[in-house]
């Protein structure tokens, strides 16, 4: 079997395209998480603590000779920065998205583990089919 063939059977399986889908819906379900977050959560905690917007929390670590107070200014000046406040954020978008996750597996197995409903019961035979059979039984013997 010659490399690239080896290759495109491998590519094709189906656990690999599912792998591959997978994996694209997972980004694009991110992206939602993070604007879920970063649109609607993050503000109303932030109003509930006092206007509180954890991304620009951080520490200077490294000196500031021009003052700087935000955080992406002190980054693209190269001054080494402590964003704990980002680290919060994330920590938040992981938490909510793991929830959210959980609430789907739980939903899929509860659709996998519903039992299909009890066949019915097979209706009870003929009083003639009865009389039959008890001819039969009785031939036998």
């Amino acid at each position: 079997m010659s490399f690239a063939s080896e290759f495109k059977e491998f590519a094709v399986k189906g656990s690999v395209v599912d792998l591959a889908v997978g994996v694209i819906i997972g980004a694009a379900f991110g992206k939602i998480v993070d604007s879920l977050v970063a649109d609607i959560i993050m503000p109303l905690v932030g109003a509930i603590f006092g206007n509180l917007d954890f991304s620009n929390l951080f520490i200077v670590l490294g000196k500031n000779p021009n003052n700087l107070m935000v955080l992406a200014d002190l980054k693209k000046a190269g001054i080494p920065v402590f964003a704990w406040g980002s680290f919060v954020t994330v920590v938040v978008n992981f938490a909510i998205l793991a929830f959210i996750i959980f609430l789907m597996v739980k939903q899929i197995n509860r659709m996998k583990n519903e039992a299909p409903p009890a066949p019915a019961a097979p209706p009870a035979p003929a009083e003639d089919v009865l009389l039959l059979r008890e001819i039969r039984d009785s031939l036998k013997k």
